[in-house]
């Protein structure tokens, strides 16, 4: 079997790296790629038609998507046409990551508890609102903005300036509309679920660290990394997600007639009221997939065919009971400016520790690899605890280093400060 990857960083890596892995994959491609796809033919082609056409030519047996702009651009729409198998909703269905409009819209009708909001289409009628309502808000760029265009503004400045930001075009068309949430407060987790539009399976669940600093302080990234299992996600909580968020969530995918046959992201906030959702994507996240992929014991090529061929009823994942922790190493600025081509040494190193280090930003240069990007790499490794896991990650960690390398020191904290 053909399988075609379309995106290049460490969500797409680790997608590789698993899909590998079953006994029924032949060849996998991947556009763009990244240099640490062992095994990967690279195929440089952006167009979607062309990458059609290619999976065509090509005979693949089933395509797998990473990045939210190829699925909010009508991808899974353009290879189903052509008789292809994708695993990607359509672009109708991606609407609930390109618009935050749309998704709250989405939670209300079908009931997902989910924080209150008003959309503005201008900045004066923002700001009165915000005046008069007082902080902390949350103020969202209601489009795609490369996981910049939301703020949590906890002083009525910080929601003035966000929302001046976006009315300025920082963050281009996806600013024009702003949705302005209550401030939810509690602890996050991600939950990523498979889903054919009859059958919703979630994964493991796992845990994002979004600031770019210890102690969760700093701006907002993309992820400076994950773990999985998370331990605030019980059993007895998981039956509230699936009763509140996934069955309403799939009963409106149907009532919608979404052609959903993809990868749904809750982004839950655990609060005292229970969970809320903060927010959907379309697509595995990213770093919880190099956390959760480590764990998964199932072949994922069977499980993401069975999405694409609407089976999913015929799939049983099987997890490992250790958990897993990914560490981001970042640029030095990041998520701010920062400095590209610095050469990277010691992966071999950390990999031989026993770790799996993914590439998220990472560029051949000659004979060596160097630094193509904020997020560099993610740095995985499983252990018999979460403390071991822990100790396992920061070890490989310390094997690698670069010029300005930034990375935070306690990935992990809430799981262990609940072993203390």
């Amino acid at each position: 079997m053909k399988v075609l990857i379309i995106g290049g960083g460490g969500r797409e890596h680790a997608l590789a790296w698993k899909i590998a892995q079953s006994p029924k994959v032949d060849k996998i491609y991947c556009t763009p790629g990244n240099p640490g796809m062992k095994g990967v033919e690279t195929v440089p082609i952006t167009n979607l038609n062309e990458l059609a056409d290619f999976a065509v030519a090509n005979k693949i047996d089933l395509t797998m998507v990473g990045p939210e702009a190829s699925l909010i651009a009508g991808v899974a729409d353009i290879f189903r046409a052509r008789g292809l198998r994708i695993c990607a909703p359509s672009k109708e269905a991606a609407q609930l990551e390109g618009s935050k409009s749309y998704a709250k819209d989405f939670m209300r009708k079908y009931g997902l508890p989910t924080a209150e909001a008003q959309l503005f289409t201008d900045a004066a009628s923002a700001l009165a609102y915000v005046r008069c309502k007082g902080a902390p808000l949350v103020v969202k760029a209601d489009g795609l903005a490369a996981g910049k265009g939301v703020t949590v503004a906890m002083t009525l400045p910080e929601a003035e300036e966000a929302i001046n930001a976006c009315f300025s075009g920082a963050f281009g068309e996806a600013g024009y509309s702003v949705l302005i949430e209550e401030c939810l407060f509690g602890e996050e987790a991600s939950i990523i679920a498979l889903c054919d539009g009859k059958t919703i399976i979630p994964l493991a669940s796992s845990q994002d660290h979004k600031r770019a600093y210890d102690g969760d302080t700093g701006p907002n990234t993309g992820g400076m990394g994950a773990y999985s299992p998370a331990p605030v996600v019980t059993d007895e909580l998981w039956k509230v997600i699936d009763a509140q968020v996934l069955q309403p969530f799939l009963k409106g995918v149907q009532a919608e007639k979404l052609d959903f046959r993809g990868i749904i992201y809750a982004g839950l906030m655990i609060t005292a009221q229970g969970p809320k959702v903060l927010e959907f994507n379309v697509r595995f996240g990213d770093p919880e997939t190099q956390a959760i992929l480590i764990r998964l014991e199932s072949d994922l090529f069977d499980a993401l065919c069975a999405v694409a061929d609407g089976k999913l009823d015929q799939i049983q994942l099987k997890w490992s009971a250790k958990p897993a922790v990914c560490v981001v190493l970042a640029s030095g600025g990041y998520p701010g400016h920062y400095e590209k081509g610095r050469a990277i040494s010691g992966i071999a190193e950390a990999e031989a520790t026993g770790a799996v280090v993914f590439h998220a930003g990472t560029k051949q240069s000659g004979d060596k690899i160097v630094t193509n990007g904020g997020r560099v790499l993610g740095v995985t490794a499983l252990g018999d605890d979460i403390s071991d896991a822990v100790k396992n990650a920061y070890k490989a960690v310390a094997c690698i280093s670069w010029d300005g390398m930034e990375y935070r020191k306690d990935i992990a904290h809430r799981a262990l400060e609940r072993v203390k």
